[in-house]
Formats: structure tokens, sequence, C-alpha cells
């Protein structure tokens, strides 16, 4: 039995044992959150939206690819013929020329492969930064319902790991993908000019080659999905108890997080050593194939040598094997550079869809059609019959009516679930009512631009966010508009210039993450002072001074009193010092007004109001 029919036996076995494994696979893509809801060509269409107006350079990178992919083709011949030169005789000059051809044809390789990679890169990032702005402009678009209902780490891994992953398919993908089959069928092209009678031999392991390809991949997929799956649950594991690391400590659950800790890193272990496994076998079989193909052109040219009639009628010669020989490494090296690039196409593809998903998502709130800018605001608001829910059947505002005079001051109590930082909320349209109206002025917010109406609200929170980078930029807010004058008169007002002209570096002492290098009550007075320097007509507190030491709500008390000459103030708090000043306060029970009043006149009512203040005392 020759030895080309052994290596046949070979290959037949190992593709029918492959191809029962693939049969047998189950592929589980629910289960592990990689289902597709979008059809490749229509991702590719989105995708090519955005390289449409760099199409000129693509062109060029193609170019430069042809020419740095003609290297690849013609050397074999040029090594060939210098091989029958030296053994058929030759003179130095030829030798020379034939060194000077191809050190001219490497040079220009390289130096297509150099310019290519650059203008790829180039608008590779181009593409990806519009990508990426409209990711994140749309993200800004949504509603806080609709932010409340995505984790902030699927936005991240959207804006940042799947554009990235995006970016590989226009900088590298792609581009190796058509580079590696130019090359498979220049070579293959190439071999039949040739010899076509000694590359339909050689050729034989093609199939097979085919055949394990496609079994290949679908296993790499299934193992990088695994990866992918695990690495996600890991990281997602690692961003909630490092944020939640002074509660782990505080409750001693050290032992308990490692515990799980390791859980999540052995099986994201097993999917990697599953991966690799999927890929020690894949390619020492299409290495096995590519040394059958050279085993078999040796042993055809031996026997060619051996019989002066030559191979199928034409004659094998020294510079055809030696061309032949780098030919079939030519045609190996990309057939296993394709089935990689095919998962990470796959990869990408599957990154852009989810991309895309989060594009589609229609905001919730829009200005409505023949909306107009409000540009005055007196302060008047009015709550007329009032209906809202954030999830069907559980109504939280009940048919709610109240006014609030302008330039007034209203405090808002009540039970938890009342509904009080709902109104607030309503009041800047971050949610729109099931039914009934509110009005500013005596006109329905609906009316008016989301981005005109919100413009004369401030608001101050009892979580206070700082951002990285100074205190300057924490009132500013980045708003390069206000000047230092501006800056320091919204902090004496409001009392903030007290610490923070105790600070090393003043205005630009660095804020750290969160603004856990300031306490409570500092940060409280910088969002007071972010708001008052914008001078807001509608002020909104929601329970800004729940976690405030005595000290600072002294401090706060004034910022208050002062405050409230700027415009009508909304709060929302459970400590009578803050309300017990204010014109009118709100009590709510089950989303409807219970009473209403001044503080004297709610204590002398000795209602619901004069319940809770003597409980709180």
């Amino acid at each position: 039995m020759s030895p080309i029919a052994i290596l046949l036996i070979v290959c037949g076995v190992l593709a029918v044992a492959f191809s029962l494994a693939y049969l047998l696979a189950k592929d589980k893509k629910a289960s592990m959150g990689f289902e597709r809801n979008l059809k490749d060509r229509d991702i590719i269409k989105r995708l090519l939206r955005y390289a449409r107006p760099y199409v000129k350079y693509f062109v060029l990178v193609l170019v430069l690819l042809l020419l740095s992919v003609a290297y690849e083709i013609i050397s074999p011949l040029i090594l060939g013929r210098a091989e029958q030169m030296i053994t058929e005789g030759f003179e130095m000059k030829d030798m020379l020329l034939i060194v000077a051809l191809s050190a001219g044809l490497l040079t220009l390789s390289m130096l297509a492969m150099y310019y290519q990679a650059v203008v790829l890169q180039r608008t590779g990032q181009r593409i990806i930064t519009s990508i990426r702005e409209d990711v994140f402009s749309h993200t800004l678009s949504l509603s806080q319902g609709q932010l409340n209902s995505i984790p902030v780490g699927k936005l991240v891994t959207r804006v940042s790991g799947d554009v990235g992953a995006i970016s590989q398919l226009f900088t590298d993908i792609v581009v190796n993908l058509f580079k590696n089959a130019v090359i498979i069928v220049g070579v293959l092209a190439a071999m039949l000019i040739l010899n076509w009678r000694l590359t339909a031999v050689v050729m034989m392991f093609t199939p097979f080659v085919v055949l394990f390809t496609v079994i290949f991949r679908k296993f790499a997929r299934r193992a990088y999905r695994h990866v992918k799956n695990n690495n996600t649950e890991l990281n997602t594991f690692l961003s909630e108890n490092l944020s939640g690391m002074k509660i782990i400590q505080s409750f001693n659950c050290q032992k308990r997080k490692k515990t799980e800790f390791d859980g999540h890193n052995d099986r994201l272990y097993k999917a990697k050593r599953e991966q690799m496994f999927v890929f020690s076998i894949f390619r020492p079989v299409v290495h096995m194939l590519y040394l059958g193909s050279v085993m078999t052109l040796f042993y055809v040219a031996a026997k060619g040598y051996i019989n002066p009639t030559g191979f199928l009628g034409s004659t094998v010669t020294g510079a055809v094997v030696v061309s032949f020989y780098m030919y079939i490494f030519r045609f190996y090296t990309p057939i296993q550079n394709l089935a990689e690039q095919f998962n990470r196409l796959q990869s990408s593809l599957a990154s852009a869809e989810k991309v895309f998903n989060l594009l589609d998502l229609q905001p919730d709130l829009t200005d409505d059609e023949g909306a107009i800018e409000l540009t005055e605001v007196k302060g008047k608001i009015e709550f007329r019959d009032v209906w809202f829910r954030y999830v069907e059947d559980e109504w939280v505002l009940r048919g709610l009516s109240f006014t609030v005079e302008a330039g007034e001051t209203a405090a808002f109590v009540g039970a938890t679930g009342a509904g009080k930082t709902t109104i607030l909320s309503l009041i800047c349209r971050n949610y729109d009512i099931q039914k009934g109206e509110i009005l500013i002025d005596g006109v329905n917010i609906r009316r008016y631009t989301l981005s005109s109406l919100r413009r004369h609200f401030g608001q101050m929170l009892q979580d206070v966010f700082l951002f990285s980078g100074t205190v300057r930029s924490n009132i500013t807010l980045g708003n390069e508009e206000y000047s230092e004058e501006d800056v320091l008169t919204a902090c004496r007002y409001v009392n903030a210039d007290r610490f923070i002209s105790r600070l090393k570096n003043g205005l630009d002492e660095e804020v750290r993450e969160r603004g856990n290098n300031f306490s409570a009550g500092q940060r409280q007075l910088l969002s007071f002072a972010r708001t008052v320097l914008r001078k807001p007509e509608i002020m909104i507190l929601d329970e800004a001074t729940a976690n405030i030491d005595t000290e600072t709500e002294v401090l706060i008390q004034e910022s208050l009193e002062r405050m409230k000459n700027i415009g009508t103030m909304l709060i929302v708090a459970h400590r009578l010092s803050t309300i017990r000043g204010a014109s009118r306060i709100i009590v709510l029970s089950r989303g409807a007004v219970l009473e209403q009043g001044s503080h004297d006149e709610l204590m002398a009512a000795r209602g619901a109001y004069w319940q809770m203040a003597n409980n709180k005392l």
C-alpha cells in the first residue's frame, strides 16, 4: 500500500470521528445568552453606513493589500527559477538579477503592509469614534426609567468592549480574511499554471481541510462563547464586590466572597482550557494535512526522477518541486488563519448586534410635535388630577392635585412610598404621567422641549454625585462660561467657601472617584453651589439633609434660607428643622394629598402632620 493511500485512510478515519462529534455536539446558545436576532447581512449593511464616507481609503488599502500579497505568490516562482539555474548552470549576473528582483518584491511588500496598517488604523479609529459617539449620545437621550432598567456595567461594555470588538472588524478581521482568501486563490492559480497535474494530486487533501475547518468552527465558536460568558460573569462579580468592599469587610464576609470568586475563576479556567483543547486538535490536524501534501509532492517528485517518463505525461523538475513546496506552505497557513478569523468575525458581528440593539432602543421621553422653548419661568406649579405608575396596576399617584405659587417654598411629607420623590421627578419630566396634567405658570410641561424645561430646574439630591476632577469642574460641570468670581460667589452664597478655603488647592483641589475624599456635608454644599451657580427658577431638594452631621446642618440651613429667595423651592425631608419654615407643607398618603398648610396651621389642626411631628420629637 502506497504512503498516499495510508494518509488518505487516516484522514478518512479522522473525518468520520470529527463528523460524529459534530453531529452529537449541542450548541446551547440561548442558555448562554448568545442568541442572535439580527441577520449578519443586516448588521453588515449598518456597519457599511459608517464605512461609506471612507470608501476611498478602503480602495487604497485594497491596492496596498494586492501589492503586499504579490511577494507571497511570485517569490516561489523566482526561487524555483534560481534552483533551476543552479542545476543547469548559471551566470552570476543572472543570479544577482534574481536576488535583486526578490529583494525588490520583498521591500515593496513590506512598504505596502506598513502603509496598509497605517491607513487601516486611522480609518478604523475614525469609524469607531463615530460609532462610540452615537452610542454615548443615544444613551444620554434615554429616560431615567430606561437607564435604571439597564445595568451600568452593560452600558459600559457596549460603549467600550463591544465597540472595541467592532474596531477589530474594520482594522484587522475583514482585511485579513480578504488577504488570506486572495493568497489561497493566487497560490492555487500559480500552482495550476505551473503544473496542473501535480496540483490535482497535491490538493487531494483539500476536501479534508474544508471539512475539518467547518467542524472546527462549531467547536471553536462554542468554546469562545463559554470563555466570553464566564469572563463577563467574573467581571460583573468583581465590579459589584469591589464597589461593596466596605460592606464585605464590615460583615466579615471575606472568606465567603473568596469562595465565590474561586468558583467564577475556576469556571473561566475550564472554559479557557476547553478553548485551548479545540485549537490543540485543529492545528495539528491541519499541519498533518500540510505534511501529507508535502510528502505527496516529494513522493511524486522522487518517482518522476526514477521513472524517465515523468508524472502523468509531464516531467517534475527540481524547480517545480521547490516552487510547489513553498506554495503548499503558503496555501495551508492562511487556511488555519481563516478558520480563526471567521470566529473572530462572528464575535465582532455579535458585538455589533448588541450595539445596534442599544441604538434601536427608542427613548421613552421625547419632545412632543410642535414643542416650544421655555424661556421665562415665574415658578407656579400645578398638579391636576395626576395619575402615575411605574409598573402596570400599581399606582403611585392617584388623582393628585395641588398648587404651589411662584416663589413659594413647599415641602412634601409622608410615609415611605407616598409618592414624594416621584412628584419631584415628574415635575422635571423624568417620567411621563399616565393621566392628568402638570403645569408650570399655567402651561402643560409637555408643550415645552425637554432641554429647555430642565434648564430652569436645580436639583439637590440625597446621594450627591461628584465626578473625578476638581472642585471647580464639579461646580461648573465643565461649562467654561462661568468666571472665577461667579464660582466663588455661588460658594459663598451656600457657605461652601468655608471648607473650600481650607483646602490646599482651593477650587483646584482634586476630587477623587465619587468624591470619596470629601464628607457627606461637603459634597452636599458643593451640590448647592452647583445649583445656585445656574440661578434656577425652581429648586428641588430631595432628602438633601438626610445624612448631614449637626455642625454641617447649621451651614446648610443658612444656605437654604438664602436659596429660598432665588425662586420656587420644593423640598422632601424627614427633618422638621428643614421643612418647618416652608410656606406650604403638603402631607401625602398613598399618592394623594391628605392635608396641606403651614407648619403652625397643620400643628393646630392636630391631624396626620401633628402625629408625624410628635413621633419625630
